[in-house]
């Protein structure tokens, strides 16, 4: 599994996995103490898509990106 390393790149390709079948795909957040890192990971069996940033400043893009990610998951349009 390798890491996406432009924070944009993995944003739209995790987006675009969600949006092709929204009932396979999860994801996960995990925080290395040991690294210092945040990492994101999103996959449906087939894809996986993986996102690692110790920068404090990728946590407000993270948090806006899982916002909208739950609006696309509780909107009634499927």
């Amino acid at each position: 599994m390798t890491f996406i390393k432009s924070w944009e790149d993995f944003e739209k390709a995790a987006e675009k996995l969600y949006l092709a079948n929204p009932m396979k795909v999860r994801y996960t957040m995990k925080y290395r103490h040991m690294d210092g890192a945040l990492v994101l990971k999103f996959t449906d069996d087939a894809v996986c898509l993986q996102y690692r940033t110790e920068v404090q400043q990728d946590l407000k893009k993270i948090d806006r990106f899982m916002t909208n990610l739950m609006r696309h998951m509780v909107s009634s349009d499927k």
